[in-house]
């Protein structure tokens, strides 16, 4: 490596030479194919001659039907050696223009893993994969990756707008726009997200790659009247393990479970309330989400008190250590 023109961080704009690479092979090899390349267009006159003045011999009668048909093939195998001499030569011109890198697009240089001097493997070597100069991008525009909880994420539209805050700048609100929603689900500690895409103007270059961020999906403007939180729901797989902390009785919940309810893990679940006689196991129905509380439509009173308990997942974590 010869010559790096841009280091982390630099804005660059397209068209820009951001490094410059030792051009000696490069030149002795296009050297190497042009002569190659001319050597091959000489062979293919005479073969040509010769094929030509084959023909004539041919149906005089003057050389043997193996003698033509050699000359035919010389001719042959000339015309296909022209061809690969041609594509070696081209090649090698735009190995030799690659000795040269110039930016692709206007964007940032976010990696430099390479410095001055340092020997770089080609991309069309024999010995594995080029070697990364720089990686740039396009930081005008850029995209937050927000897990969203199964329940809310039928509700949520590509392009329903976002509202995201970073901690660097608490009191300023960005508004983005979702993009995609994954397909698959992102299960931690049981409990099941999928990741949503949201892209975001970010033309004043203050979002930076990997920031944390808060994000506000408005998925329904809504006056709730009761909600619990979110992490008290639980289901048919991790019931057991939640009661447990509470000493509940295996057989209570196996009796409890011998309901079957309509809509369990969609808009069906299990909270566990707190009672005169102790803990007791309740079906509710929720409705929306801001994926902290999550509103309840049935199944419990304002008075209720419900347990937030640790996630099965948790439990066996702490069991494995």
């Amino acid at each position: 490596m010869l010559f790096l023109g841009a280091e982390v961080g630099d804005f660059i704009d397209k068209g820009f030479m951001l490094a410059q690479i030792d051009q000696r092979t490069a030149n002795n090899i296009v050297d190497q194919t042009e002569s190659d390349l001319e050597a091959a267009k000489v062979r293919l006159l005479n073969a040509e001659s010769q094929y030509e003045r084959g023909i004539e011999l041919h149906r005089n009668s003057s050389i043997s039907d193996k003698d033509f048909e050699d000359i035919k093939e010389n001719f042959a195998q000339a015309k296909s050696t022209l061809v690969r001499n041609e594509v070696s030569y081209e090649n090698a011109k735009i190995a030799l223009d690659d000795t040269v890198v110039k930016s692709p697009i206007d964007g940032t240089v976010i990696s430099r893993p390479v410095e001055v001097g340092q020997v770089i493997s080609s991309p069309t070597s024999a010995f594995g994969e080029g070697s990364i100069i720089m990686t740039m991008a396009d930081l005008s525009k850029v995209r937050v990756r927000a897990l969203v909880d199964e329940i809310d994420v039928g509700k949520v539209e590509i392009g329903q707008e976002v509202s995201i805050k970073v901690a660097a700048y608490r009191d300023k609100e960005f508004i983005g726009t979702v993009s995609k929603i994954e397909p698959k689900a992102y299960v931690q500690q049981n409990v099941t997200t999928f990741p949503v895409l949201i892209d975001i103007d970010n033309k004043e270059n203050l979002l930076l790659i990997g920031m944390n961020t808060d994000v506000v999906i408005q998925i329904l403007k809504k006056d709730v009247s009761l909600s619990v939180p979110t992490m008290s729901l639980r289901t048919r797989k991790d019931i057991y393990t939640a009661a447990a902390v509470l000493d509940i009785d295996k057989v209570e919940i196996d009796t409890f479970l011998e309901e079957k309810v309509d809509g369990e893990n969609f808009d069906r679940f299990i909270v566990i309330t707190d009672s005169r006689k102790g803990p007791n196991l309740t079906w509710v129905k929720v409705g929306v989400s801001d994926l902290v509380n999550v509103e309840i439509i049935e199944g419990l009173s304002s008075d209720d008190i419900v347990y937030i308990l640790p996630s099965k997942s948790l439990f066996d974590y702490q069991e494995s250590i």
